[in-house]
């Protein structure tokens, strides 16, 4: 029997989303264009998610959606929208209008808990050799731990904590499906970016008595903060 030409799997992918708080385009495009280079190797021709739940229909969407496009992010679908006239715009535009998935979940009936399991598996995933420029290691649902050097150009990526116990030159995005509780922890810091739940830091943001010290991440009032590991 012959192989079917398509198959369709289901997957997980690490996007950004911005979240649009101003209705002209002019000004969106230059907030969008002041972050693509600070951080240019992260969010240059990166795939996003468009959360538009402060916009109205009064807002021009041909235009904004020109304005985003004009800064080499490519749009891939359109969350949190709440007006109707928008929901239409956004739908002859071509785009998806995503469910989040707390969205998805306010009508379904919780789930009984499940018993507990007698031998629970711990959540981490562990990576003993060093990461390489160019890899890209995902924790999915999970901590990630490094006990080896991670490259510059390599990427750690974990919808948990990340623990670094070799040098961290690479990018380090912790929290990646939104959990704003989790931290990074290095023991020499010198990276290229480093991420919390969508809130990041480039190289030269970093304070300059951390940089390559033994160094804590977390988010507090909603900004990174980072202290002395000890």
């Amino acid at each position: 029997m012959s192989q079917s030409p398509i198959e369709l799997k289901g997957s997980s992918f690490t996007l950004s989303v911005v979240h649009l708080h101003h209705d002209q385009p002019d000004v969106v495009r230059q907030a969008l264009q002041d972050k693509i280079d600070q951080a240019p190797a992260f969010l240059k021709n990166a795939p996003v998610v468009l959360n538009v739940a402060t916009l109205s229909g009064e807002v021009n969407w041909k235009q904004m959606q020109q304005a985003v496009n004009a800064t080499g992010l490519r749009i891939v679908g359109v969350s949190g929208c709440k007006d109707d006239a928008l929901k239409r715009m956004i739908a002859r535009a071509g785009l998806p209008i995503l469910a989040e998935g707390k969205e998805q979940k306010k009508n379904v009936e919780p789930a009984p808990p499940a018993p507990p399991a007698e031998n629970p598996v711990a959540k981490t995933r562990v990576i003993s050799t060093p990461v390489r420029s160019g890899q890209q290691i995902y924790a999915r649902n999970a901590d990630l731990i490094v006990t080896n050097s991670v490259s510059a150009g390599a990427e750690l990526v974990a919808d948990g904590n990340i623990h670094v116990y070799g040098m961290m030159r690479g990018r380090a995005l912790a929290g990646a499906s939104g959990d704003r509780d989790c931290q990074i922890f290095c023991t020499s810091l010198s990276a290229e970016l480093v991420s919390i739940a969508g809130e990041y830091w480039i190289m030269d943001q970093i304070p300059a008595e951390f940089f390559s010290k033994a160094a804590r991440l977390s988010l507090k009032d909603g900004a990174l903060t980072i202290q002395t590991l000890n």
